[in-house]
């Protein structure tokens, strides 16, 4: 029994309007069965994010919001992005809740591993990760393309929990220190393992999306595991230097062939290659020059200090001045 532990559930949405419901009324159901039991506080929330939806996210939930006390709603001006939502709920919940639980609004997290984080908190852990079992529903191409992104990672030195994204559980203490790392490109799965808590992890199936369609295509996929390299480790810019450098002894061992050809007064054929070496030091160059300016982009982020995100509305304080200015009535 704990029914002084107040945990908080952190939903990111975005244009969540098909699936919202569903997800209002499973992770309620969970939260009612939780505080029943006495494992957590009654005062335990569910807090959504929207993150700058175009639909009807934010109706749905400062409906629910006005009605039903254990629903919270914070709604950004614009679209932000999934990492700097999650970053804004984990930053307005963290002096409320003694620890709280990141899942997307898709259901495709297993939601009924919820009560399994809680029982690995009260076990000592500050840090829960959801775990894939599998991949079995993901096609070829993505199966594959994970695989070898969590290689890259590790052979950089990037310690990342494999088949992990970001459902969570994280202590008020792991948030605290969470909280300290202030750059921009704020890269959460890279940065939780390098908090150095106790953690433990509970394996779960994903599920089917419920309804709507992912916010994650390829393109996104492939923009966040270039933020996540880039963000961690330097070895792009190594790996650049190394390959420039193995093109200038091929360009000296040319050099020293073509000499040698002049010298014994043999026809020099090399219009072919000619080109060919034009092309491929030409696509190196333009290749190290991205390199080079995905790290000074990041820096000049970095220097502006501009804010991760913007709150247009946040139920849970309006709620609080409310309550604040009937108390003083």
């Amino acid at each position: 029994m704990n029914e002084e532990l107040l945990l908080c559930i952190i939903v990111p949405c975005f244009n969540e309007e098909a699936v919202l419901p569903e997800t209002i009324k499973v992770l309620t159901g969970i939260l009612n069965s939780l505080s029943e039991t006495g494992t957590i506080s009654r005062k335990s929330f569910i807090l959504f994010v929207d993150d700058g939806s175009s639909d009807k996210t934010w109706q749905l939930v400062s409906a629910r919001a006005e009605t039903v006390p254990s629903i919270q709603g914070l709604r950004l001006s614009r679209n932000f992005g999934h990492q700097n939502a999650l970053i804004a709920g984990i930053e307005t919940v963290n002096k409320e809740a003694d620890c709280v639980i990141t899942i997307d609004a898709d259901l495709q997290d297993d939601a009924r591993m919820i009560p399994a984080f809680v029982y690995k908190y009260l076990e000592g852990s500050d840090v829960v990760y959801g775990v894939r079992k599998r991949r079995d529903q993901d096609t070829f191409f993505k199966k594959n393309t994970a695989r070898v992104f969590y290689k890259l990672m590790a052979k950089m030195g990037v310690n990342l929990v494999p088949n992990h994204a970001d459902f969570r559980l994280l202590s008020r203490r792991a948030v605290q220190e969470f909280m300290r790392y202030q750059e921009e490109n704020l890269f959460i799965r890279g940065i939780i393992p390098l908090l150095g808590f106790k953690s433990s992890k509970v394996y779960y199936d994903r599920q089917k999306r419920y309804a709507g369609e992912s916010k994650y295509p390829l393109k996104k996929m492939l923009a966040f595991a270039v933020d996540g390299i880039t963000s961690f480790s330097i070895v792009p810019i190594k790996l650049v230097m190394s390959i420039g450098f193995l093109f200038v002894l091929i360009g000296g061992a040319i050099a020293a062939y073509a000499l040698i050809n002049w010298f014994l007064d043999h026809t020099i054929s090399g219009w072919t290659s000619l080109i060919l070496s034009i092309w491929m030091i030409g696509g190196m160059q333009l290749m190290a020059i991205g390199v080079i300016g995905e790290y000074i982009g990041k820096i000049f982020t970095e220097t502006k200090k501009r804010p991760r995100y913007t709150i247009e509305i946040n139920t849970l304080h309006n709620k609080k001045l409310s309550e604040k200015d009937k108390f003083h009535e």
